[in-house]
């Protein structure tokens, strides 16, 4: 089984410990609601345990196999796209997950895009929550 049907079948069965064996443990995602990428396994791991509680109805639509540059240094590497519909927030989604692989075929980079705006906004604010909750992110503070 590829490690992108092993990430699918693990996010189907919102399995986190499947997840873990799948990342590098520098892996790199880029998320629709924050412009700098959440970096490091620990990191990514706990923000997937967020998206999994935060996602309604989540299935994956379609699957492209291909090559892309990765952000971080430009270099080609094989990669998969899967397409992916969902509720988060009381707004339907729809989204892709760019996947790029190692040369040992683990994922080290993760792209998240979304749309409408409106959903980015509603998803944002679900995992802001999520992560302040699990203690990934500090809670704001007021002056």
């Amino acid at each position: 089984m590829t490690t992108a049907a092993r990430f699918r079948a693990a996010v189907d069965n919102r399995d986190l410990a499947a997840l873990e064996d799948l990342f590098t443990d520098d892996i790199r995602l880029y998320s629709p609601v924050k412009f700098t990428p959440f970096e490091g396994k620990p990191m990514v791991l706990g923000l997937f345990g967020v998206l999994l509680r935060t996602f309604e109805n989540f299935r994956y639509i379609g699957r492209h196999d291909g090559t892309a540059e990765t952000s971080a240094d430009g270099s080609a590497s094989s990669s998969v796209v899967l397409l992916f519909r969902a509720v988060a927030g009381g707004k339907d989604i729809h989204g892709i997950d760019l996947l790029h692989f190692d040369d040992a075929g683990r994922i080290k980079e993760f792209t998240v895009m979304v749309r409408p705006q409106s959903a980015v906004h509603a998803l944002g604010e679900a995992v802001l929550a999520g992560l302040i909750a699990d203690g990934l992110l500090p809670a704001p503070v007021d002056r």
